[in-house]
Parts: C-alpha cells; sequence; structure tokens
C-alpha cells in the first residue's frame, strides 16, 4: 500500500492480516518496502506467533524477489500468489487497505514518516 508525505514524499506500508483471524499482526511504515524489510516483518511475526502454513499475497517485488522466496523455502513456508490482476482472490486485504486509507490516510496529512508510523500504529 503507498501514499505520500506532505511534501510528496513516498509513503509506503506492508500490512500483514491473519487470513484466519483477520486481525492485521503489523504495518511497517516506510521510504520503500524491500525484500529484506518483507523478511524482518515475518521473522518477528514468526517470533510472535509461530510459524503460519503459507504467505499469501500480491506479485509486488517485494514478495516474489529471490531472496523472499528462498526465505520462504528454508523457513518450509509455501508462498500463495493471487493471479496478477485479481485483487478480489484476497478481498479481505484489499478491504482491510480501503479502511486504512478511509480512516486515516484520507483524513490525515502526514509531515514525517515518523509521525506516520506512530499514527498508523495508534490505529492498527
Amino acid at each position: 500500500m503507498h501514499d505520500q508525505l506532505v511534501d510528496g514524499r513516498a509513503l509506503k506500508m506492508l500490512c500483514v492480516i491473519d487470513e484466519d483471524t483477520r486481525e492485521c499482526l503489523a504495518i511497517e511504515v516506510g521510504a520503500s518496502l524491500r525484500s529484506q524489510d518483507v523478511i524482518l516483518t515475518l521473522s518477528r511475526l514468526m517470533w510472535l506467533y509461530g510459524k503460519p502454513a503459507f504467505i499469501r499475497s500480491d506479485n509486488g517485488a517485494e514478495f516474489t524477489a529471490a531472496k523472499v522466496i528462498r526465505w520462504l523455502r528454508d523457513a518450509a513456508i509455501g508462498p500463495a500468489f493471487i493471479a496478477p490482476g485479481s485483487p478480489w482472490q484476497n478481498g479481505f486485504v484489499e478491504s482491510f487497505n480501503s479502511k486504512l486509507r478511509d480512516e486515516l490516510l484520507n483524513r490525515e496529512w502526514f509531515r514525517s514518516r515518523a509521525e506516520a508510523k506512530v499514527l498508523i500504529e495508534r490505529w492498527r
């Protein structure tokens, strides 16, 4: 998910939702999201909640990167990619993202990434 700061700088968000409980486990905020950011976030969540059977995601570069695929394989976690151009296959995440945008992102003008992190975490 993406937005921008009041000065136009990029704001990227990695939203991790539990498919079974629909609980938002994490929203990582930064200027960009690299494969290493995905790996660190998922590692932290595995430590907190245990290992999932699979990770469902879209086909964004941060999820399809060789480093992430290798990490998932080494952790014995199956990647489950939705079909390109088929957001309805991940409908509960799309619904969550829409709610985040409507309830927070469209109402706030973040002056910094630090401010965005605090307000987004408070909203979560």
